[in-house]
């Protein structure tokens, strides 16, 4: 997996073909954490969706959150884990 800091969820899902021009663009455009308000820029990385954005340590904090409280069961949170830590290697 390329090192990208802003990863388009949307693009994966859709297979869109994005033009070079409109890819340099987004590139530039700062990308914010619909969470925490950080802009791309503050964070490790960004993950963009369709209609919303949600950086590294959102996504970290919210799944802390979901173990601790027992909202997931931890054996359902280990399969999240390991289905993004693969989702990494790429």
């Amino acid at each position: 997996m390329s090192e990208e800091k802003i990863v388009n969820i949307g693009d994966r899902l859709h297979k869109e073909k994005v033009s070079d021009e409109e890819s340099t663009s987004e590139q530039f455009e700062p990308v914010y954490c619909s969470f925490c308000g950080r802009p791309n820029t503050q964070v490790l990385k960004m993950v963009k969706g369709p209609g919303v954005n949600i950086c590294s340590e959102c996504t970290m904090i919210a799944v802390q959150y979901l173990i601790m409280n027992d909202v997931m069961p931890s054996a359902e949170a280990q399969k999240v884990l390991d289905a993004i830590w693969r989702i990494g290697k790429q």
